[in-house]
């Protein structure tokens, strides 16, 4: 009898064992394919690799701004890959490492629960005082006729391509579209992006995004939102654009990034009992199921398909598990688009809080009031934008548009996380010159 058994080796399950492993708890992991899961093995870091070497490249042919004059500069798609795989085997070694050392068992396999207590894989059955599901996600496929042809690429497949494409059509205007955009852009490549709804990036702030929209634009990305894409022949993507007009584009590659589905299928949801449907397993803030004793982590339960969210919803159902009393504060957890600019937010959007009838004050600074922004951003596009509470203050939402965001964004999450209040930011030294100058600014803008 184990104290738990977590069922899929992800960023949520292998942390969430880990924790269990070193509290002392009787713990094993059941994984079929690898260690890490997708953001490790075909997600978050293949995909951070690809566009470092892509922006690379990008900042080589604009040298002559910095100074720095490249007279031959080639991209070898060959020897990426290559990095890519060395980094991610240097990081599953870690995670085995990691589990080994927190005493937990790992089961290679695929585990399916029979009953709420117990799962088999293979002939072997396995019990369990505790059963966490962090199974994850899949690529979504979409009823669009010829988007299961082979030759159409998702975000897993894709980085087994050989050569780079001359043109991409990539469905999907959501942040891994987007972050594949600016892959294939910055290496070369002339990229058309197909949206469906108004704007790209749903769900994020709508001046962010707008403003994304007209950077990556200026980068030569083509993106037609408000377009529906009906169907993929061979390498065509037959669409029907914002003014009801079908017409037909030609590409070297097709990327279905029409986002991800939670795996909730063939793992026995139905045979324990636990509550869910096609957008995930209903859990609770603290990761409890309707089931006593089986809990959810991660995309499976399609609450925020991140792998840092992942990881902290694991963390407090082991926590809760095992009597302590610990709750997610979804809101207060940041995202990150990897474009180039990034995007960075955490907290209510300004049309989240119109719609909950909130009162609010906003401010929006451009980054370049920090010294560091224009020192590594020479011509780049930048903004600070926060929200806060009219009556108290209190920091709402922060969302920003610029390189380097992506490092500071922790701050303005726990900010958000103690409910701190826009004057308390006074207080607080920020390092100078950094670009995190431009948020204290944003903050104490809106404190006025």
């Amino acid at each position: 009898m184990y104290d738990l058994i977590v069922l899929g080796a992800g960023p949520g399950g292998y942390e969430a064992a880990a924790r269990a492993g070193r509290m002392g708890k009787k713990t094993a992991i059941i994984e079929k394919q690898y260690l890490g899961g997708t953001c490790l093995n075909v997600g978050c870091i293949p995909t951070k690799v690809f566009l470092k070497s892509s922006k690379l490249y990008t900042d080589c042919q604009n040298g002559s701004v910095y100074g720095v004059r490249v007279s031959s500069v080639q991209f070898d798609l060959a020897a990426l890959v290559e990095r890519k795989n060395q980094v991610v085997g240097a990081l599953t070694q870690g995670v085995e490492t990691l589990l080994k050392r927190s005493k937990v068992e790992v089961i290679r396999g695929e585990g399916k629960l029979t009953s709420r207590s117990t799962l088999q894989v293979g002939s072997e059955s396995y019990e369990a005082k505790n059963i966490l599901i962090a199974t994850g996600s899949r690529p979504a496929r979409p009823p669009i006729k010829g988007l299961d042809s082979p030759g159409v690429l998702d975000s897993n497949s894709v980085f087994g391509l050989t050569a780079l494409p001359g043109r991409v059509a990539i469905i999907g205007g959501g942040y891994i579209g987007l972050e594949f955009a600016s892959f294939f852009a910055g290496a070369g490549s002339r990229v058309t992006v197909f949206e469906m709804l108004p704007q790209i990036a749903a769900g994020c702030d709508g001046d962010i995004s707008r403003r994304l929209l007209d950077a990556l634009q200026k980068q030569g990305i083509e993106i037609k939102t408000s377009c529906k894409v009906n169907a993929v022949s061979g390498r065509a993507v037959e669409y029907e654009d914002s003014e009801g007009v079908t017409a037909s584009l030609e590409a070297d590659c097709v990327l279905n990034a029409t986002g991800r589905a939670p795996v909730v299928e063939g793992i026995g949801l139905e045979t324990a009992g636990v509550d869910f449907d096609h957008r995930g397993i209903k859990t609770s803030e603290r990761g409890k199921t309707n089931v006593p004793g089986v809990w959810a982590c991660g995309d499976v339960t399609g609450r925020r398909l991140l792998a840092h969210a992942a990881t902290r919803e694991g963390l407090v159902a082991v926590a809760n598990m095992f009597g302590g009393d610990e709750r997610v504060r979804y809101d207060a957890i940041p995202s990150v688009i990897y474009t180039h600019p990034e995007v960075s937010s955490a907290g209510k959007t300004e049309e989240e809080l119109k719609a909950q009838g909130v009162e609010y004050k906003k401010s929006t600074v451009p980054m370049a009031l920090a010294g560091r922004f224009l020192i590594e951003n020479p011509g780049g596009s930048g903004i600070v934008k926060v929200l806060v509470g009219a009556k108290y203050g209190e920091i709402l939402g922060v969302h920003m548009l610029g390189d380097l965001s992506s490092e500071f964004i922790v701050a303005a999450a726990a900010m958000i996380e103690t409910e701190m209040c826009a004057s308390d930011v006074a207080e607080i030294v920020f390092p100078h010159p950094t670009v995190s100058e431009a948020l204290k600014e944003a903050i104490l803008r809106a404190a006025e």
